[in-house]
Order: C-alpha cells, then structure tokens, then sequence
C-alpha cells in the first residue's frame, strides 16, 4: 500500500503567479511540501477559493526608527536637508522604549497588510548612538514570528564630517547589524563617505544599501562613484541606491545610457514613492515634476529594483500606513504605468526586492518557508489595479494574521402587499 504524503496543512484552490489554474500547497514541518493541481491527503485544509496567494510582500527600505513622529514638529518641511534636521533635533530625546513603541506599531500594519520580509535602515551617530539599533534589534527578535527583519545601519547625517559616528557604526556592525548604508550627499566628502562604507561591507561581509542623488539636477551625482566602487570591490549583486530621483529627470538617451551603467556594474534602485513624490518638486510653483524614477522600465533594461515604503508618518512622509500593496498602486499610477506592466509593478514588492536582498528562499516553491499571503484577487494584474484586502497571512505554515471580508447589510425587501 502507497502511504499518502503526511501534510500539516493544505492551501486548496490557491492561484499562484506560477500555475495557469488553481492548485493546491501542502505544508510540512513550516515548509512547501508540495504543489499540484489535487494533494490526496487527510489534514487541515484552508480553502482560497481561487484566490491569489504570493510569498508576502518584501520591503527593502523602510525607517523603523524614525516612523509615527507627526505631532513632535511642525510638518511643513520643503526640502530633504530640513527634514533631516527636524528628525536630528528629536533623535536626541529617542530613548529605547520610544522607538520600540513606534517601530512596533509599524511592523503591525505592515504584517497585516502582507509583508513578510523586510529591510530596516537604522540612523547611527552621536546625537542617537546606539538606542535606535538597539530597540530595532529587539523588534527583530520579538516579531520573528511574523516577519523576517534585517537591518541595515547608515550615517544619516554624514560620515566623514561627524566625529565618532564611523566607532559607532563599527560598533553597531560588531553586534550583528545585517547591512550598511550610506548618505553621502550631506558628507563633506561624498567619495570618502562611499569608500569607507564599501571598507566597512568587505570587512563584515555584508551588502551596501545607499542613499543617492535624492534630489532632480543630473548634472552631478555619486551613481557613478558608486558603480565603480562596486566593480573594483567585485561587489555585483549586492549595492542597492535609494531614491536616485535624478534618473527621473534624465532625457531618453542619458537614461538608457545610466540604466546600462547600473546594470552592467549590478548595481540596483529602489523607488520610495511617497517619500519621492512628496519632497521632489516642492520649490517649483506649477507644472511640478513627479521626481520619480520610473523602475518597471529600468528593469525593462536589466536593472534590478524594488519599490519600498521609507517613511512613514514624519518630516519627510507625513503619511503611510505600511502597505506594499498601496505602494505599488500609488507607484504604477504616478509612473504611467499601462495593464501591461502591471505584474511587473507587483514584481517590485515582491519577486525583485527578494533577489535584492538575496533571499534565496523566497516565494512559493517547493522547499521553501511556507510564508505567504492570501489576496482577495485572482491575479496579479489586479492585485494592482484592484487594490484588493489582504485576508490572511502564514508564517512558516502559522497564520499570523486574517482579515474578515466585508459583509453588506441590504434591507429587508417589502412585501408586495405592502
């Protein structure tokens, strides 16, 4: 007698971004077992009905660590470089606990708006030493059980031009930090700042995860240093830039000629849209520019990208609610996107920023995590243009979260007598 497969639990009827046609997902041991049109077993069943299930959403640039500040400063902030202050005259004051709270209340709505994988970027320098890191640390540890954070440390505030932030970061590096990142247009020295980031990834083996060119002149920009840095250190596949808004201000010939330079060095681009859209262009009285990147073509011409949420609630994103899902709409509409390039607008929460954070075990497939989330969709095309509720998630085979459908309340139809 053929023993049947031993499943802790099966997803029935689940539309995967893989399969033509529904099919079921068998779970063992927090793991895919098995994917096919019908498992033949006994065990917990959870019907999808047909719905869309994805490997959860992945953000790879976010700020924990300076998230929920509305009402702690005035919000009228013009520029990057006054955001920068208004959150460099508060971080003084974070304590450990402040930054926990706040940073909790984030990775709640992201959990539950369906990522499962996310990237933290940490401010280290003297006025917040270590607190931040710290309390980001003990959020990895607690919310393991839902989402999977790596965390990235940078200089927010400059480098080279700030004495004893360079023994933090090493500091904050010894304990475990996952990734470094930089800024290095606030640096008095750019090509130092980037230098001694990349010293630092060699040294700890780790990926580099930079601010860049948040601004829309193109006549500068520090892409370039970055790219050579990445060759010299043989570093492809592992340097991502945020923002780079000063692609979105390039002629077609300029950025066909900066896409072929980021995607032969392997350097990838992650757009922050909210954040992008917010601050770029605020000086200009009409006809503003959108001062966003447009990422779905960049990877048309093999450039690796993600779209990320950055900040939410705060001088730079005085909204947000930690959703990837609202993210890849807001960006698919301020960017043109047409039908068509829908479910590559969708790749950019998911497929992609997994490969740019080299997460080999991403997605639904066999061997894998058993992390996914549940859409009330069946496709990917109207996982975007619907923008529909995410109704359960699974960590390694455990819900973590479920969202009830809506309900309508119709009256009560009169009798025909009445």
């Amino acid at each position: 007698m053929i023993a049947k497969p031993a499943f802790d639990l099966v997803f029935r009827n689940a539309v995967t971004r893989r399969s033509a046609s529904a099919v079921d997902i068998g779970i063992a041991d927090g793991r895919i077992a098995a994917i096919a049109p019908r498992l033949t077993c006994e065990t917990v069943e959870v019907d999808l009905g047909g719905r869309l299930a994805l490997g959860g959403f992945v953000d790879t640039h976010i700020h924990l660590d300076k998230a929920c500040l509305l009402g702690r400063c005035g919000h009228d902030h013009n520029s990057v470089a006054e955001a920068i202050r208004a959150v460099s005259a508060m971080k003084r004051d974070f304590t450990v606990e402040d930054v926990y709270a706040r940073g909790a209340g984030v990775i709640e709505r992201a959990i539950t708006a369906g990522t499962t994988r996310m990237r933290t970027h940490v401010e280290i320098d003297p006025r917040i030493g270590l607190r931040g890191f710290e309390a980001v640390k003990a959020l990895k540890r607690d919310y393991a059980w839902a989402l999977d954070l790596s965390v990235c440390v940078f200089p927010q505030e400059g480098l080279t031009n700030d004495p004893g932030a360079d023994e933090l970061l090493v500091a904050a590096l010894h304990d475990g930090a996952e990734a470094i990142g930089g800024c290095p247009y606030v640096d008095t020295d750019p090509n130092a700042h980037i230098s001694r980031i990349f010293d630092l990834a060699q040294q700890f083996d780790i990926d580099v995860d930079l601010h860049l060119d948040f601004d829309l002149d193109p006549s500068w920009w520090h892409m370039e240093e970055v790219c050579r840095q990445t060759e010299r250190r043989n570093y492809h596949g592992r340097v991502a830039i945020g923002h780079a808004t000063k692609l979105s201000a390039l002629p077609p010939d300029k950025l066909k000629a900066a896409s072929a330079r980021l995607a032969a060095a392997g350097v990838a681009v992650t757009v922050l849209p909210a954040t992008d859209l917010y601050l770029m262009g605020r000086d200009v009285t009409h006809n503003a520019p959108r001062g966003l990147t447009a990422a779905h073509r960049l990877v048309a011409s093999g450039v690796l990208c993600s779209v990320a949420t950055n900040n939410v609630q705060n001088p730079f994103t005085p909204f947000g609610d930690a959703s990837l899902l609202r993210m890849a709409n807001l960006y698919a509409n301020a960017a043109h996107a047409g039908i068509g390039e829908f479910e590559t607008c969708l790749d950019l929460v998911t497929e992609l920023p997994a490969r740019l954070m080299n997460l080999s075990d991403y997605g639904i497939a066999v061997g894998n995590p058993a992390d996914l989330v549940v859409l009330d969709c069946d496709s990917g095309t109207n996982a975007i243009a619907e923008l529909p509720d995410v109704l359960m998630g699974f960590k390694r085979g455990r819900k973590t979260f479920e969202r009830q459908r809506p309900r309508l309340f119709r009256p009560t139809a009169p009798s025909p007598s009445s």
